[in-house]
This record gives structure tokens, sequence and C-alpha cells, in this order.
């Protein structure tokens, strides 16, 4: 495959171009929750367990210069910020469906009980 350099990086295939995209621990999850609507930062960080304010605020800026989520602020008081989808964004989302769907087979093939008994 023709590497390519896109954005100062080069690149090798076009699956290290997707998953710059997508890769990481949480720009998935944020994406497949903004599917159903809008949600504000607090929103976010109450659904997605164990993330930080930091680093929520990093990948949703990410992902925003990656052109896979909108910022929307509205001028009221306090101020108001949403995030919604792009349509780049939403072509993501078939793809997070197939990598967690493959990932729960895994979990089921290795024996894990999922989701794990409350203790």
């Amino acid at each position: 495959m023709p590497e390519f350099f896109f954005d100062k990086r080069l690149y090798y295939t076009p699956i290290e171009f997707a998953l710059s995209h997508l890769g990481g621990t949480w720009k998935m999850p944020i994406l497949w929750r903004l599917q159903e609507k809008p949600l504000r930062f607090n929103e976010l960080k109450k659904d997605i367990p164990h993330i930080t304010d930091k680093m929520l605020t990093s990948q949703l800026r990410e992902l925003e210069s990656k052109g896979m989520i909108n910022r929307e602020i509205f001028p009221v008081i306090p101020p108001k910020v949403e995030y919604t989808l792009t349509s780049k964004g939403k072509k993501a989302l078939p793809i997070i469906e197939t990598i967690m769907k493959y990932g729960y087979e895994l979990i089921q093939d290795e024996g894990i009980e999922y989701p794990p008994k409350e203790k």
C-alpha cells in the first residue's frame, strides 16, 4: 500500500488513518453515546464511567478537530454547550457496532462472565 501524508503526519495504511480518528479508549464510547441525541459535557461524563474531566475534554476536542462531532455553544447564562455527531461521525457508528459485537464474541469465547455479577 502506498504511504501518504496528511496534516504533517505520515500514514502507512488507510487502517492507520481510520484509527487516528477512532482509536483509543474513549473516542468510540463518546461517539456511540452521541448517536441518540445531543449531550452536554456532564451528561457524557456521567454516562462514561472512569473517564476524567481532562481526558473527556481532550477527546472531545480531538473528535471536533477531526470533524466527527460538533460543539455548539448557546448564548445563555450559565453557558450551555452541546455535542452532536456530524455526518462523518455517523458513518463511524456501523464500524463501532461491528467492533463491539466482535468484542462480545471474544468475551464469550474466553468464557468471561459479562456483564459481571455485582459483588
